[in-house]
């Protein structure tokens, strides 16, 4: 393509940008001489981890810096105008209408106390007053109806909390394209989805380029996602663009060593083969559990006479789609929520049958590590109080407790100077770590990782799943491992479950139930993986597979 037909088709040319950083920080910049151009009808992702300038790029481009930065050289033209030199009123003239912003936590962006149909009418309101109200509410329903949000009337008659995840998402995008925008900024928009529902917005995106009116810049550090939608790729490392170039060069012939090595560190859908629990001894047995919630004059059946084992020293996964009942039942397991009916056996010990100082005394033999490493330590607390004060509940004296925690944060791979600092001073990837050596503290027996690894970069996410597998040798712990993630299941786990409302639609060993799935939900599940067939395709089964040994929940 030459280069007048690419200047034509440019929506967005951002040339030798850079923004400064505020003094005391890490480096000088957050984005450092970037040169780049989005062009229309096509989808420009831009990939990098914590840090990397992504989402400092799309603030700039919005003409929106937090506080601190300041643009230090460099033009933003949209479209003939630089960005940068406009004043705040041509900036909120801009915003939302000319180019429009898909974010990344979809019940964040919508007003909870709001109908749907009001807050996609609102952006009438704001970019064309004069609009008579039928036609606000004619294209309010047409934009969602576009989204294909089934029953536009009833969606616009709803409040955020009565739609799920993905439904809000397509909300969100609807408001995005409610001014025919020449510009779209989608900053992770499918971090928190499930991969169906991930898949689904993932189309939506496709068939917005194929109309050829917006051009898209999609921020992810999600490889799967890049290779799914994407015409091309930007990496970016520490501010400064490292490769731009077209999906499959960039894929498949990384020219710069830090996009080799987050495409290394992309997990395999397909998983190492294991050698399946020889003896039958478990540390996990939960038998024929149930949990109904009330929701107004309904019961909703969140788990249905769940049944599963976790041999000793294994680990095992459970995956399925948001409201399957993946965290009610380690809720009910480690007797967050109360369920119905049921036993859950941590080695020959009935847990749910415990009370008041047996209780307690059993407690500390199953232990969580939490979905958010930045929401579930204490920021006022340093990082050497928060592991001691675990052990001290395990019995220890505070000198002894203070002492192991030093040595759990060497386990874990951090320096004993952490212990007289705060979380706030580590980066997601070393509070993740931080709530691992907690969980170590009170030596459990079972260790349950709820979505511990969603919320990091890929490279940190391997190192992290790198870390459970060494702890795990070293410590002969059992893994209860929740995700929706099947490529990060492939990796860490012996045994998976795959959960569907309540209940469990196939169990077996990582092989069996990844490679030879028998239930069509399952099969609908590997098929919704973004980019299954783009990165790390799997290698061809065995022509005779080794012999596996299914264990099956049996009743007490």
């Amino acid at each position: 393509m030459s280069q007048a037909n690419n200047s034509k088709q440019q929506v967005l040319r951002v040339e030798n940008l850079s923004i400064e950083l505020p003094a005391g920080a890490d480096r000088s910049y957050a984005v450092k001489g970037l040169s780049l151009d989005v062009r229309k009808g096509e989808i420009l992702c831009v990939i990098g981890e914590s840090g990397s300038g992504k989402s400092v790029l799309s603030a700039a481009i919005m003409g929106d810096y937090a506080r601190g930065l300041r643009h230090s050289e460099g033009v933003i033209d949209f479209l003939g105008e630089d960005i940068c030199r406009m004043g705040e009123d041509a900036l909120r003239q801009l915003r939302g209408n000319r180019i429009a912003m898909i974010f990344q936590e979809p019940m964040a962006a919508l007003n909870p106390a709001i109908r749907i149909g009001q807050q996609v009418e609102e952006i009438f309101d704001i970019h064309a007053p004069d609009m008579p109200a039928s036609e606000r509410r004619e294209r309010m329903l047409a934009l969602l109806d576009s989204t294909h949000l089934p029953d536009p009337p009833r969606i616009a008659n709803s409040f955020p909390h009565q739609l799920s995840g993905g439904q809000c998402q397509r909300v969100v995008i609807a408001m995005a394209l409610a001014m025919n925008p020449d510009l779209l900024i989608a900053d992770e928009p499918t971090t928190a989805l499930d991969v169906t529902t991930q898949a689904q917005v993932l189309k939506l995106v496709r068939d917005l380029r194929g109309r050829g009116q917006h051009g898209i810049l999609f921020i992810t550090h999600d490889f799967g996602v890049v290779a799914e939608i994407a015409d091309r790729i930007a990496v970016m490392e520490g501010g400064v663009l490292v490769e731009i170039g077209e999906r499959d060069q960039v894929l498949n012939a990384p020219a710069h060593p830090y996009t080799r090595k987050l495409i290394a560190a992309v997990p395999a859908l397909h998983p190492e083969l294991h050698v399946p629990s020889a003896d039958g001894e478990l540390a996990l047995r939960i038998e024929h559990l149930t949990k109904t919630y009330k929701v107004g004059d309904r019961s909703v059946a969140a788990l249905k006479d769940v049944s599963l084992q976790l041999p000793l020293g294994k680990t095992l996964a459970i995956v399925g789609e948001s409201g399957s009942g993946k965290s009610t039942l380690v809720k009910a397991a480690i007797r967050l929520v109360d369920s119905d009916s049921g036993h859950v056996w941590i080695g020959e010990t009935d847990f749910l049958a415990l009370k008041g100082s047996a209780l307690a005394a059993n407690r500390r033999r199953i232990q969580m590590i939490f979905q958010d490493p930045y929401g579930s330590l204490n920021p006022r607390h340093r990082v050497g109080d928060i592991i001691a004060r675990a052990a001290q509940l395990r019995g220890l004296s505070a000198r002894d407790a203070w002492t192991e925690a030093g040595d759990l944060l060497e386990q874990v791979g951090l320096k004993r100077d952490a212990l007289k600092r705060k979380p706030r001073q580590f980066s997601g990837g070393q509070r993740q770590r931080i709530g691992i050596a907690r969980a170590l503290a009170m030596r459990p027996e079972v260790l349950i990782a709820d979505e511990s690894v969603s919320a990091l970069d890929v490279s940190v996410q391997k190192q992290v799943l790198e870390l459970l597998a060494e702890l795990q040798q070293r410590l002969n712990l059992s893994i209860l491992f929740i995700t929706h993630d099947l490529r990060v299941a492939a990796q860490i786990s012996d045994y998976i479950a795959v959960m569907r409302q309540g209940e469990v639609v196939e169990y077996g060993t990582a092989e069996q139930v990844l490679l030879r799935p028998q239930n069509s939900y399952t099969q609908t599940l590997l098929a919704a993986a973004p980019g299954a067939s783009a990165i790390a395709p799997p290698p061809p089964a065995p022509a005779t597979s080794p012999p596996l040994r299914l264990i099956r929940p049996q009743a007490n």
